[in-house]
Protein backbone atom coordinates (compact mmCIF):
# COMPACT_ATOMS: atom_id res chain seq x y z
CA UNK A 1 0.00 0.00 0.00
CA UNK A 2 1.14 3.56 -0.72
CA UNK A 3 -0.03 6.88 0.71
CA UNK A 4 -1.20 9.21 -2.08
CA UNK A 5 -1.02 13.02 -1.98
CA UNK A 6 -2.89 15.21 -4.51
CA UNK A 7 -1.45 18.69 -5.15
CA UNK A 8 -4.26 21.18 -5.88
CA UNK A 9 -4.77 24.93 -6.12
CA UNK A 10 -5.62 27.67 -8.55
CA UNK A 11 -3.46 28.14 -11.69
CA UNK A 12 0.16 29.31 -11.41
CA UNK A 13 0.68 28.83 -7.67
CA UNK A 14 3.57 26.41 -8.23
CA UNK A 15 1.91 22.98 -8.12
CA UNK A 16 4.02 21.45 -10.90
CA UNK A 17 7.21 22.93 -9.41
CA UNK A 18 6.35 21.23 -6.10
CA UNK A 19 5.54 17.99 -7.94
CA UNK A 20 8.95 18.03 -9.65
CA UNK A 21 10.63 18.81 -6.32
CA UNK A 22 8.96 15.84 -4.60
CA UNK A 23 9.72 13.30 -7.33
CA UNK A 24 13.28 14.58 -7.66
CA UNK A 25 13.36 15.43 -11.36
CA UNK A 26 11.95 17.73 -14.03
CA UNK A 27 8.94 15.65 -15.04
CA UNK A 28 6.00 18.04 -15.32
CA UNK A 29 6.16 21.00 -17.72
CA UNK A 30 6.66 24.25 -15.79
CA UNK A 31 6.19 27.77 -17.14
CA UNK A 32 5.12 31.20 -15.87
CA UNK A 33 2.10 31.02 -18.16
CA UNK A 34 -0.94 29.97 -16.04
CA UNK A 35 -2.86 26.80 -16.84
CA UNK A 36 0.05 24.80 -18.31
CA UNK A 37 -0.97 21.58 -16.53
CA UNK A 38 -4.25 20.08 -17.73
CA UNK A 39 -4.27 16.36 -17.03
CA UNK A 40 -3.45 14.94 -13.64
CA UNK A 41 0.02 13.46 -13.55
CA UNK A 42 1.27 10.81 -11.12
CA UNK A 43 4.74 10.07 -9.81
CA UNK A 44 6.69 8.43 -6.99
CA UNK A 45 7.66 11.02 -4.39
CA UNK A 46 10.35 11.00 -1.72
CA UNK A 47 11.02 13.45 1.12
CA UNK A 48 13.70 12.39 3.60
CA UNK A 49 12.38 9.12 5.09
CA UNK A 50 8.97 9.41 3.45
CA UNK A 51 7.95 7.52 0.28
CA UNK A 52 4.57 8.18 -1.33
CA UNK A 53 2.59 8.60 -4.53
CA UNK A 54 1.94 12.17 -5.64
CA UNK A 55 -0.52 13.59 -8.18
CA UNK A 56 -0.06 16.90 -10.00
CA UNK A 57 -3.36 18.48 -11.08
CA UNK A 58 -4.73 21.25 -13.26
CA UNK A 59 -5.40 24.64 -11.71
CA UNK A 60 -8.80 24.93 -10.05
CA UNK A 61 -11.00 27.41 -11.89
CA UNK A 62 -14.66 28.32 -11.84
CA UNK A 63 -16.07 27.30 -15.23
CA UNK A 64 -19.28 26.41 -17.04
CA UNK A 65 -20.11 22.77 -17.68
CA UNK A 66 -18.84 21.52 -21.04
CA UNK A 67 -15.89 23.91 -21.24
CA UNK A 68 -12.28 22.72 -21.25
CA UNK A 69 -11.75 24.34 -17.85
CA UNK A 70 -14.75 22.46 -16.42
CA UNK A 71 -13.36 19.15 -17.70
CA UNK A 72 -9.98 20.01 -16.17
CA UNK A 73 -11.67 20.74 -12.86
CA UNK A 74 -13.42 17.35 -12.89
CA UNK A 75 -10.04 15.67 -13.37
CA UNK A 76 -8.76 17.52 -10.28
CA UNK A 77 -11.84 16.51 -8.29
CA UNK A 78 -11.16 12.88 -9.23
CA UNK A 79 -7.58 13.23 -7.99
CA UNK A 80 -8.80 14.59 -4.64
CA UNK A 81 -11.23 11.68 -4.37
CA UNK A 82 -8.54 9.10 -5.17
CA UNK A 83 -5.89 10.58 -2.85
CA UNK A 84 -5.51 9.94 0.87
CA UNK A 85 -4.39 13.51 1.58
CA UNK A 86 -4.74 16.77 -0.36
CA UNK A 87 -1.94 19.35 -0.48
CA UNK A 88 -3.66 22.67 -1.23
CA UNK A 89 -1.19 25.26 -2.51
CA UNK A 90 -1.67 29.04 -2.39
CA UNK A 91 0.64 31.76 -3.69
CA UNK A 92 1.87 33.64 -0.61
CA UNK A 93 3.36 36.41 -2.74
CA UNK A 94 0.04 37.14 -4.46
CA UNK A 95 -1.97 36.64 -1.28
CA UNK A 96 -5.22 34.75 -0.81
CA UNK A 97 -7.69 35.39 -3.66
CA UNK A 98 -11.47 34.86 -3.88
CA UNK A 99 -10.76 31.78 -6.02
CA UNK A 100 -8.59 30.33 -3.23
CA UNK A 101 -11.41 30.93 -0.74
CA UNK A 102 -14.03 29.35 -2.98
CA UNK A 103 -12.08 26.17 -3.57
CA UNK A 104 -10.92 25.92 0.05
CA UNK A 105 -14.61 25.90 0.95
CA UNK A 106 -15.30 23.20 -1.68
CA UNK A 107 -12.44 21.03 -0.38
CA UNK A 108 -13.67 21.39 3.21
CA UNK A 109 -17.12 20.23 2.11
CA UNK A 110 -15.61 17.17 0.41
CA UNK A 111 -14.27 15.93 3.74
CA UNK A 112 -10.76 15.44 2.33
CA UNK A 113 -7.77 15.47 4.71
CA UNK A 114 -5.90 18.69 3.78
CA UNK A 115 -2.43 20.14 4.33
CA UNK A 116 -2.33 23.86 3.43
CA UNK A 117 0.90 25.04 1.76
CA UNK A 118 1.82 28.70 1.34
CA UNK A 119 4.23 28.60 -1.59
CA UNK A 120 6.73 31.25 -2.78
CA UNK A 121 7.66 32.17 0.80
CA UNK A 122 11.34 32.72 0.02
CA UNK A 123 12.62 35.84 1.76
CA UNK A 124 10.01 38.18 3.24
CA UNK A 125 7.85 38.51 0.14
CA UNK A 126 5.29 35.94 1.27
CA UNK A 127 4.84 37.03 4.90
CA UNK A 128 1.53 38.83 4.31
CA UNK A 129 0.07 36.01 2.22
CA UNK A 130 1.12 33.47 4.86
CA UNK A 131 -0.92 35.33 7.46
CA UNK A 132 -3.91 35.59 5.12
CA UNK A 133 -3.88 31.82 4.51
CA UNK A 134 -5.12 31.20 8.06
CA UNK A 135 -8.49 32.61 6.97
CA UNK A 136 -9.07 29.64 4.61
CA UNK A 137 -10.01 27.46 7.57
CA UNK A 138 -7.71 24.60 6.59
CA UNK A 139 -5.44 24.75 9.62
CA UNK A 140 -1.94 26.14 9.97
CA UNK A 141 -0.35 27.00 6.62
CA UNK A 142 3.10 25.51 5.97
CA UNK A 143 5.50 28.09 4.44
CA UNK A 144 7.57 26.63 1.59
CA UNK A 145 9.37 27.61 -1.58
CA UNK A 146 9.09 24.77 -4.08
CA UNK A 147 11.38 26.55 -6.55
CA UNK A 148 14.17 27.09 -4.01
CA UNK A 149 13.69 23.97 -1.88
CA UNK A 150 12.92 25.92 1.30
CA UNK A 151 10.59 24.72 4.07
CA UNK A 152 10.92 21.03 3.19
CA UNK A 153 11.51 20.01 6.82
CA UNK A 154 8.21 21.62 7.83
CA UNK A 155 6.53 20.03 4.81
CA UNK A 156 7.89 16.62 5.85
CA UNK A 157 6.49 17.00 9.37
CA UNK A 158 3.10 18.20 8.12
CA UNK A 159 2.74 15.31 5.64
CA UNK A 160 3.72 12.76 8.28
CA UNK A 161 1.29 14.25 10.84
CA UNK A 162 -1.55 14.13 8.30
CA UNK A 163 -0.79 10.49 7.49
CA UNK A 164 -0.59 9.56 11.17
CA UNK A 165 -3.96 11.22 11.78
CA UNK A 166 -5.62 8.74 9.38
CA UNK A 167 -3.60 5.76 10.53
CA UNK A 168 -1.14 5.65 7.61
CA UNK A 169 2.01 6.95 9.29
CA UNK A 170 3.75 3.56 9.18
CA UNK A 171 2.92 3.18 5.48
CA UNK A 172 4.35 6.62 4.69
CA UNK A 173 7.63 5.93 6.50
CA UNK A 174 8.00 2.44 5.01
CA UNK A 175 7.57 0.58 8.30
CA UNK A 176 4.58 -1.39 7.00
CA UNK A 177 4.93 -4.50 4.83
CA UNK A 178 5.59 -3.48 1.23
CA UNK A 179 4.41 -5.71 -1.59
CA UNK A 180 4.42 -3.03 -4.27
CA UNK A 181 5.76 -3.39 -7.81
CA UNK A 182 7.68 -0.11 -7.85
CA UNK A 183 10.84 -1.56 -9.38
CA UNK A 184 9.57 -3.53 -12.34
CA UNK A 185 11.17 -1.28 -14.95
CA UNK A 186 14.63 -1.50 -16.43
CA UNK A 187 16.45 0.71 -18.90
CA UNK A 188 14.34 1.44 -21.97
CA UNK A 189 17.18 0.50 -24.30
CA UNK A 190 17.23 -3.02 -22.92
CA UNK A 191 20.18 -5.02 -21.69
CA UNK A 192 23.71 -4.50 -22.93
CA UNK A 193 25.33 -7.60 -24.43
CA UNK A 194 26.92 -10.17 -22.15
CA UNK A 195 29.82 -12.10 -23.70
CA UNK A 196 31.38 -15.46 -22.96
CA UNK A 197 35.13 -16.11 -22.86
CA UNK A 198 35.27 -16.25 -26.67
CA UNK A 199 33.45 -12.95 -27.10
CA UNK A 200 30.10 -14.47 -28.14
CA UNK A 201 26.81 -13.16 -26.72
CA UNK A 202 25.19 -15.13 -23.91
CA UNK A 203 21.41 -15.53 -24.23
CA UNK A 204 20.45 -14.51 -20.67
CA UNK A 205 18.26 -11.56 -21.55
CA UNK A 206 14.97 -13.46 -21.43
CA UNK A 207 15.34 -14.42 -17.76
CA UNK A 208 16.34 -10.89 -16.77
CA UNK A 209 13.28 -9.28 -18.42
CA UNK A 210 10.62 -11.46 -16.78
CA UNK A 211 7.66 -9.41 -15.51
CA UNK A 212 8.84 -6.19 -17.14
CA UNK A 213 5.72 -4.34 -18.35
CA UNK A 214 5.79 -3.17 -21.93
CA UNK A 215 5.99 0.62 -22.05
CA UNK A 216 3.80 1.89 -24.91
CA UNK A 217 3.90 5.54 -26.00
CA UNK A 218 0.85 6.71 -27.96
CA UNK A 219 2.12 9.33 -30.42
CA UNK A 220 0.93 11.29 -33.42
CA UNK A 221 -0.10 14.69 -34.70
CA UNK A 222 -2.52 16.83 -32.65
CA UNK A 223 -6.16 15.69 -32.46
CA UNK A 224 -5.49 12.10 -33.61
CA UNK A 225 -7.39 10.61 -30.64
CA UNK A 226 -4.44 9.57 -28.45
CA UNK A 227 -6.06 10.36 -25.09
CA UNK A 228 -9.38 8.89 -26.21
CA UNK A 229 -7.63 5.64 -27.14
CA UNK A 230 -6.06 5.31 -23.68
CA UNK A 231 -9.36 6.08 -21.96
CA UNK A 232 -11.01 3.34 -24.04
CA UNK A 233 -8.27 0.84 -23.23
CA UNK A 234 -8.49 1.40 -19.47
CA UNK A 235 -12.29 1.91 -19.62
CA UNK A 236 -12.08 5.10 -17.57
CA UNK A 237 -12.12 8.86 -18.23
CA UNK A 238 -8.57 9.12 -16.91
CA UNK A 239 -7.31 11.62 -19.48
CA UNK A 240 -8.74 14.92 -20.57
CA UNK A 241 -10.36 14.73 -24.02
CA UNK A 242 -12.44 16.98 -26.24
CA UNK A 243 -12.80 18.49 -29.71
CA UNK A 244 -10.07 21.07 -29.10
CA UNK A 245 -6.70 20.25 -30.66
CA UNK A 246 -3.68 20.17 -28.37
CA UNK A 247 -5.44 19.43 -25.06
CA UNK A 248 -2.68 17.08 -23.85
CA UNK A 249 0.48 18.87 -22.76
CA UNK A 250 2.43 16.64 -20.39
CA UNK A 251 3.27 13.02 -21.16
CA UNK A 252 1.03 11.07 -18.79
CA UNK A 253 1.82 7.50 -17.69
CA UNK A 254 -1.07 5.15 -16.97
CA UNK A 255 -0.66 1.57 -15.69
CA UNK A 256 -2.87 -0.92 -17.50
CA UNK A 257 -3.55 -4.65 -17.64
CA UNK A 258 -4.86 -6.63 -20.60
CA UNK A 259 -5.76 -10.29 -20.06
CA UNK A 260 -3.68 -10.29 -16.90
CA UNK A 261 -0.58 -8.85 -18.59
CA UNK A 262 0.83 -5.52 -17.31
CA UNK A 263 1.51 -2.57 -19.60
CA UNK A 264 2.45 1.07 -19.10
CA UNK A 265 0.60 3.44 -21.45
CA UNK A 266 2.06 6.90 -22.07
CA UNK A 267 -0.13 9.64 -23.52
CA UNK A 268 1.79 12.37 -25.34
CA UNK A 269 1.19 15.81 -26.79
CA UNK A 270 0.55 16.10 -30.50
CA UNK A 271 3.71 16.63 -32.54
CA UNK A 272 3.73 19.37 -35.14
CA UNK A 273 6.60 20.45 -37.36
CA UNK A 274 9.14 22.37 -35.29
CA UNK A 275 9.19 25.16 -37.86
CA UNK A 276 5.52 25.85 -37.10
CA UNK A 277 5.96 25.99 -33.33
CA UNK A 278 6.40 29.49 -31.92
CA UNK A 279 4.88 29.08 -28.45
CA UNK A 280 7.36 28.23 -25.68
CA UNK A 281 4.96 25.87 -23.92
CA UNK A 282 4.30 23.93 -27.13
CA UNK A 283 8.05 23.48 -27.61
CA UNK A 284 8.23 22.04 -24.09
CA UNK A 285 5.28 19.78 -24.91
CA UNK A 286 6.98 18.38 -28.01
CA UNK A 287 10.26 17.89 -26.13
CA UNK A 288 8.32 15.96 -23.48
CA UNK A 289 6.73 13.79 -26.18
CA UNK A 290 10.18 13.10 -27.68
CA UNK A 291 11.43 11.96 -24.28
CA UNK A 292 8.42 9.63 -24.03
CA UNK A 293 9.48 8.04 -27.34
CA UNK A 294 13.07 7.65 -26.12
CA UNK A 295 11.96 5.81 -22.96
CA UNK A 296 9.26 3.70 -24.61
CA UNK A 297 9.63 0.08 -25.65
CA UNK A 298 7.03 0.44 -28.41
CA UNK A 299 5.23 3.38 -30.00
CA UNK A 300 1.70 3.30 -31.37
CA UNK A 301 1.59 5.95 -34.11
CA UNK A 302 -1.98 7.10 -34.62
CA UNK A 303 -2.98 8.40 -38.03
CA UNK A 304 -6.36 9.61 -39.26
CA UNK A 305 -7.72 6.92 -41.58
CA UNK A 306 -9.98 9.51 -43.23
CA UNK A 307 -7.00 11.45 -44.56
CA UNK A 308 -4.00 10.61 -46.69
CA UNK A 309 -0.91 9.84 -44.66
CA UNK A 310 0.52 13.22 -43.73
CA UNK A 311 4.19 14.11 -44.19
CA UNK A 312 4.38 14.74 -40.45
CA UNK A 313 3.10 11.18 -39.80
CA UNK A 314 6.08 9.83 -41.74
CA UNK A 315 8.45 12.21 -39.94
CA UNK A 316 7.24 10.86 -36.57
CA UNK A 317 7.62 7.27 -37.82
CA UNK A 318 11.22 7.98 -38.89
CA UNK A 319 11.90 9.56 -35.50
CA UNK A 320 10.67 6.37 -33.79
CA UNK A 321 12.92 4.31 -36.10
CA UNK A 322 15.89 6.57 -35.36
CA UNK A 323 15.34 6.01 -31.62
CA UNK A 324 15.28 2.25 -32.20
CA UNK A 325 11.77 1.73 -30.82
CA UNK A 326 9.30 -0.89 -32.02
CA UNK A 327 6.25 0.56 -33.80
CA UNK A 328 2.64 -0.21 -34.62
CA UNK A 329 0.54 2.12 -36.78
CA UNK A 330 -3.06 2.63 -35.67
CA UNK A 331 -5.38 3.76 -38.50
CA UNK A 332 -7.78 5.54 -36.16
CA UNK A 333 -11.36 6.69 -36.86
CA UNK A 334 -11.74 3.72 -39.21
CA UNK A 335 -15.49 3.58 -38.48
CA UNK A 336 -15.90 6.88 -40.35
CA UNK A 337 -14.08 5.71 -43.52
CA UNK A 338 -16.48 5.31 -46.46
CA UNK A 339 -14.32 3.44 -48.98
CA UNK A 340 -12.36 1.14 -46.69
CA UNK A 341 -10.64 -0.80 -49.48
CA UNK A 342 -9.32 2.35 -51.12
CA UNK A 343 -8.18 3.78 -47.76
CA UNK A 344 -6.37 0.55 -46.89
CA UNK A 345 -4.59 0.51 -50.25
CA UNK A 346 -3.60 4.13 -49.98
CA UNK A 347 -2.03 3.60 -46.53
CA UNK A 348 -0.18 0.48 -47.70
CA UNK A 349 1.16 2.14 -50.86
CA UNK A 350 2.40 5.23 -49.01
CA UNK A 351 4.20 3.16 -46.39
CA UNK A 352 5.84 0.99 -49.07
CA UNK A 353 7.24 4.01 -50.91
CA UNK A 354 8.03 6.35 -47.99
CA UNK A 355 8.87 4.06 -45.07
CA UNK A 356 10.91 1.27 -46.62
CA UNK A 357 13.25 1.07 -43.61
CA UNK A 358 10.32 -0.30 -41.57
CA UNK A 359 8.99 -2.66 -44.20
CA UNK A 360 6.32 -4.93 -42.75
CA UNK A 361 5.21 -2.61 -39.93
CA UNK A 362 1.64 -3.61 -38.95
CA UNK A 363 -1.27 -1.25 -39.64
CA UNK A 364 -4.30 -1.84 -37.40
CA UNK A 365 -7.68 -0.50 -38.48
CA UNK A 366 -9.36 0.77 -35.33
CA UNK A 367 -11.55 3.31 -33.58
CA UNK A 368 -10.49 4.50 -30.15
CA UNK A 369 -13.77 6.36 -29.61
CA UNK A 370 -15.96 3.32 -30.36
CA UNK A 371 -13.52 0.76 -28.87
CA UNK A 372 -13.12 -1.12 -32.16
CA UNK A 373 -9.94 -3.02 -33.02
CA UNK A 374 -8.33 -2.57 -29.59
CA UNK A 375 -7.59 -6.29 -29.17
CA UNK A 376 -5.91 -6.36 -32.59
CA UNK A 377 -3.89 -3.29 -31.65
CA UNK A 378 -2.53 -4.90 -28.49
CA UNK A 379 -1.94 -8.22 -30.24
CA UNK A 380 0.13 -6.38 -32.84
CA UNK A 381 2.02 -4.56 -30.06
CA UNK A 382 2.84 -7.87 -28.35
CA UNK A 383 4.05 -9.36 -31.62
CA UNK A 384 6.26 -6.39 -32.50
CA UNK A 385 7.64 -6.27 -28.95
CA UNK A 386 8.63 -9.93 -29.30
CA UNK A 387 10.34 -9.27 -32.64
CA UNK A 388 12.10 -6.24 -31.14
CA UNK A 389 13.54 -8.57 -28.48
CA UNK A 390 14.68 -11.23 -30.97
CA UNK A 391 18.02 -12.92 -30.29
CA UNK A 392 19.70 -14.94 -33.08
CA UNK A 393 22.56 -17.28 -32.23
CA UNK A 394 25.96 -16.59 -33.73
CA UNK A 395 26.04 -20.00 -35.41
CA UNK A 396 22.76 -19.42 -37.26
CA UNK A 397 23.84 -15.94 -38.29
CA UNK A 398 27.11 -17.07 -39.81
CA UNK A 399 25.55 -19.99 -41.69
CA UNK A 400 23.06 -17.48 -43.08
CA UNK A 401 25.86 -15.01 -43.86
CA UNK A 402 27.77 -17.64 -45.88
CA UNK A 403 24.67 -18.18 -48.03
CA UNK A 404 24.20 -14.43 -48.58
CA UNK A 405 27.87 -13.92 -49.48
CA UNK A 406 27.77 -16.80 -51.93
CA UNK A 407 24.64 -15.46 -53.63
CA UNK A 408 25.99 -11.89 -53.90
CA UNK A 409 29.66 -11.40 -52.95
CA UNK A 410 30.76 -8.00 -51.61
CA UNK A 411 32.09 -5.59 -54.27
CA UNK A 412 35.69 -5.04 -55.37
CA UNK A 413 37.56 -2.02 -54.01
CA UNK A 414 40.84 -1.03 -55.70
CA UNK A 415 40.97 -4.43 -57.37
CA UNK A 416 40.50 -6.40 -54.15
CA UNK A 417 37.25 -7.92 -52.92
CA UNK A 418 35.98 -6.81 -49.54
CA UNK A 419 35.81 -9.64 -47.06
CA UNK A 420 33.13 -10.09 -44.39
CA UNK A 421 34.68 -12.60 -42.01
CA UNK A 422 32.18 -12.88 -39.21
CA UNK A 423 28.82 -11.68 -37.89
CA UNK A 424 27.26 -11.67 -34.40
CA UNK A 425 24.32 -10.06 -32.67
CA UNK A 426 25.53 -7.67 -29.97
CA UNK A 427 22.23 -6.29 -28.72
CA UNK A 428 18.46 -6.62 -28.77
CA UNK A 429 15.89 -3.83 -28.51
CA UNK A 430 16.41 -3.18 -31.44
CA UNK A 431 18.26 -6.13 -33.02
CA UNK A 432 21.82 -4.92 -33.54
CA UNK A 433 24.51 -6.84 -35.42
CA UNK A 434 28.29 -6.49 -35.74
CA UNK A 435 29.96 -7.27 -39.06
CA UNK A 436 33.70 -7.90 -39.06
CA UNK A 437 34.87 -6.49 -42.40
CA UNK A 438 38.32 -6.19 -43.93
CA UNK A 439 37.74 -2.53 -44.84
CA UNK A 440 34.61 -1.31 -42.99
CA UNK A 441 34.65 2.20 -44.42
CA UNK A 442 34.47 0.86 -47.99
CA UNK A 443 31.44 -1.42 -47.56
CA UNK A 444 28.68 0.39 -49.51
CA UNK A 445 25.26 1.22 -48.04
CA UNK A 446 23.62 -0.76 -50.84
CA UNK A 447 25.29 -3.96 -49.61
CA UNK A 448 24.18 -3.25 -46.01
CA UNK A 449 20.62 -2.82 -47.30
CA UNK A 450 20.94 -6.18 -49.04
CA UNK A 451 21.96 -7.85 -45.78
CA UNK A 452 19.29 -6.02 -43.78
CA UNK A 453 16.55 -7.08 -46.21
CA UNK A 454 17.79 -10.65 -45.96
CA UNK A 455 17.66 -10.55 -42.16
CA UNK A 456 14.07 -9.28 -42.26
CA UNK A 457 12.97 -11.96 -44.69
CA UNK A 458 14.84 -14.96 -43.29
CA UNK A 459 14.54 -14.29 -39.54
CA UNK A 460 11.12 -12.63 -39.42
CA UNK A 461 12.42 -9.22 -38.33
CA UNK A 462 9.63 -7.32 -40.07
CA UNK A 463 8.72 -3.79 -39.13
CA UNK A 464 11.43 -3.16 -36.51
CA UNK A 465 14.61 -1.09 -36.77
CA UNK A 466 17.76 -3.11 -37.52
CA UNK A 467 21.21 -1.77 -36.71
CA UNK A 468 24.46 -2.80 -38.43
CA UNK A 469 27.81 -1.96 -36.80
CA UNK A 470 31.02 -2.26 -38.84
CA UNK A 471 34.09 -3.58 -37.06
CA UNK A 472 37.58 -4.39 -38.24
CA UNK A 473 39.36 -7.29 -36.59
CA UNK A 474 42.94 -6.29 -35.87
CA UNK A 475 45.76 -8.40 -37.38
CA UNK A 476 47.63 -9.96 -34.40
CA UNK A 477 50.77 -10.33 -36.53
CA UNK A 478 50.89 -6.69 -37.64
CA UNK A 479 53.84 -4.68 -36.20
CA UNK A 480 52.82 -2.36 -33.34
Amino acid sequence: MTVTFAIVGRPNVGKSTLFNRLIGRQHAIVDDQPGVTRDRREGQGYLASLAFAVIDTAGLEEADDGSLEARMRRQTEMAIRDANITLMVVDAKAGVTPVDKFFASEIRKSGARVVLLANKCEGKAGAAGLSEAWALGLGEPVPISAAHGEGLVDLHDAMLAAAQAIGLGDVLTGDADDDSDDHLFTDADGLDEKLDADGNPIDVWQDEQVNQPMRIAIVGRPNMGKSTLINSLIDEDRLLTGPEAGITRDSIEVPFQWHGKPYKLVDTAGMRRRARIADKVEKLMVDDALRAVQYAHLCVLLIDANEEIHKQDLTIARLIEDEGRAIVIGANKWDAVRDKQAASGQISDRLQTSLAQLRGVPVVQMSGLHKKGLSKLLDAADEMYSIWNTRISTGRLNRWLDTMLEAHPPPLVEGRRLRIRYMTQIKTRPPTFALFVSRPADLPESYLRYLTSGLRADFGLRGVPIRMVMRKRENPFAPS
